[in-house]
């Protein structure tokens, strides 16, 4: 298990957003448990990705373990040209490289997770949905995000969905910050 200071950055460059990013978008199917390790290879040489973390809270023998997790385990986007892809080939790490068919579509779907990460809300991997009320945030800082409400006994959600992995996360919401969308 990896110290808090020596988990990579869950972007790279951190300061930019993954919507700044120039080049192909590509998702990195990772061998098991190489997503961070992929992390730091990829800063190391320099190649734009987005490996979104959650953290995890577990205890054990009375102590109580805090993980940062991919919350999209085996799975690494990144971003750049033919030299880019190359690279990620070459550090052994990848189990296959997926191409990205509809480049706008995973930015806008992924822009909404970078978002509430940066914001430091609790994000926590939620099935994916193929039925449900779709929705559009109204207000704050995901104004304009499009999801899925799920209502939890206690909470309110809005699942984010990831389409061309077949994954979500979900984030909590308040009922007044998002409005029906027609279908």
């Amino acid at each position: 298990m990896l110290k808090v200071s020596e988990n990579p950055p869950m972007a790279w460059p951190h300061e930019k957003s993954i919507a700044d990013f120039v080049g192909t978008w590509w998702v990195a199917h990772t061998k098991a448990r190489n997503e961070k390790a992929l992390a730091w290879q990829l800063v190391h040489k320099e190649v734009p990705y987005f490996l979104p973390m959650t953290w995890k809270v577990s205890r054990k023998s009375g102590r109580t373990l805090r993980s940062l997790l991919p919350l999209f385990p085996g799975y690494v986007f990144f971003c750049g040209g033919d030299a880019e892809r190359l690279e990620v080939l070459k550090t052994n790490r990848t189990a296959a490289l997926i191409p990205v068919i509809d480049q706008r579509r995973l930015i806008c779907e992924l822009e909404p997770i970078q978002t509430v990460l940066r914001l430091g809300k609790p994000v926590v991997p939620h099935e994916y949905l193929k039925v449900g009320q779709r929705c559009r945030v109204i207000a704050g800082p995901l104004m304009g995000t499009e999801g899925l409400i799920v209502q939890t006994p206690r909470v309110t959600r809005l699942v984010m969905q990831v389409e061309m992995l077949g994954q979500a996360a979900s984030v909590e919401i308040d009922i007044d910050m998002v409005e029906k969308i027609d279908d």
